[in-house]
């Protein structure tokens, strides 16, 4: 089995790290100067590493491997959040790139077909996983006509600014690949807790959402009693505590649920809040939890509409995303290189985190890989895991890639 350079590992995720340096983080939002930079580097990677390199129109980074498929795709994102850390994408992207050049460097494996590839705005500055869906031909045509991140700044003027205006997409050659593999840090603390060294990914959880808009009257707040108010502030409080009580009632175990952006206007202490904007977010491995999670919403809107106060409409978030297994060949190849590297230091487990491999998974076989983050904690600064972790979970990702293509030689 090919044996990866845990030195070179290490390194080029460091060289990533520069590229939008906040120690000990980083700032690479898509399409961003640092997030380009980094891209036009790992071309160069690539290219070294005797693929053929490109960046296409929307982002993508992708490695072609010269040998004859079928191929395996190896890779994940580089892009970041406003405060993120540095190995969320970054070490699946370089794990790609270092697993390419361990089975060149083998005699037993030279001539396997890897492709490594970086999408593309995964952290949904402009739309969710954006490269994954136009690489597999999952953005239906108009998706992203007139599209703006948060900040109202059009995708038209960053893929200008970028430099890719006119650049053409990549689109999934049709049978070239067996399948699709991802490593990534768990970005949560089961694996530690557990002391456990891989996790290998048995699905991925399906995202809903919603954003709740609440019209009441704006006025002054000395002299407007409270008998008579229309608070657009008090139906949004009251909604988001009407929520955290009903949720459990459907929940799912592993169920979580974020009220993670609130907007009051026109957000000053002395006026009572004419309108207000909330948005929820709740995922889970089952259809049916995340349907019973739309339908407690309906209820409980309805309920604050018949109080009479402030109203509240709704609209789906922009993040809708069904839950997916992950191949259970895929798996069986990962569990079996985990147990020669970390003999009963690895499980099966769910990914509460979206990926990629949730998009790839409509369209090829795809296999995720966990190593433990410190403390549990992703997007933010501080988020870290152990060089010898990373390096493990190269290695068993390594092993599984080449027994993968090895199976379908044969």
């Amino acid at each position: 089995m090919p044996k990866i350079n845990a030195e070179r590992l290490i390194g080029d995720l460091k060289r990533l790290r520069q590229f939008g340096a906040k120690p000990p983080g980083v700032v690479r939002p898509a399409f961003s100067e640092a997030d380009m930079e980094a891209r036009n580097w790992l071309k160069d990677q690539y290219t070294e590493a005797g693929l053929e390199a490109s960046i296409d129109g929307i982002g993508n980074v992708l490695g072609r491997s010269k040998n004859p498929g079928p191929a395996l795709l190896i890779g994940s994102h580089s892009d970041s959040q406003p405060t993120g850390g540095w190995l969320d994408g970054a070490m699946g992207v370089i794990y790609g790139l270092e697993i390419v050049r361990a089975l060149t460097e083998d005699s037993d494996t030279r001539l396997l077909a890897v492709d490594a590839v970086s999408w593309q705005d995964e952290e949904s500055r402009f739309f969710s996983s954006m490269g994954s869906r136009s690489f597999s031909g999952q953005l239906p045509p108009g998706t992203l006509d007139g599209l703006c991140d948060k900040e109202g700044y059009p995708l038209e003027k960053a893929l200008d600014s970028a430099g890719l205006k006119g650049v053409p997409l990549s689109k999934m050659e049709q049978g070239r690949y067996l399948g699709y593999l991802e490593g990534h840090i768990e970005q949560g603390p089961q694996l530690e807790l557990e002391q456990k060294k891989i996790g290998v990914v048995s699905s991925i959880v399906g995202i809903g959402g919603t954003v709740f808009n609440f019209k009441g009257v704006q006025n002054h707040a000395g002299t407007t009693m409270m008998n008579i108010r229309k608070d657009a502030s008090t139906a949004l409080y009251r909604l988001a505590s009407r929520i955290n009580e009903e949720f459990p009632k459907v929940a799912g175990e592993h169920s979580v649920w974020t009220m993670g952006r609130a907007v009051l206007h026109p957000g000053a202490p002395s006026i009572v809040p004419g309108s207000a904007e909330l948005e929820l977010q709740y995922r889970d491995a089952s259809m049916d939890v995340l349907e019973a999670f739309g339908q407690t919403v309906e209820r409980l809107m309805e309920e604050i509409n018949e109080m009479g106060g402030a109203t509240v409409e709704s609209r789906p978030s922009r993040i809708q995303i069904p839950p997916c297994d992950m191949d259970s060949n895929f798996q069986k190849h990962l569990s079996k290189a985990a147990e020669v590297h970390a003999p009963d230091q690895w499980e099966t487990m769910p990914s509460g985190a979206f990926h990629d491999a949730g998009i790839l998974q409509e369209v090829i076989p795809c296999g995720m890989l966990f190593i433990p983050s410190i403390g549990g904690v992703s997007h933010d600064f501080s988020e870290n895991s152990h060089d010898e972790d990373i390096i493990l979970g190269c290695q068993v990702m390594a092993d599984a890639a080449a027994s993968l293509l090895q199976e379908k030689s044969i």
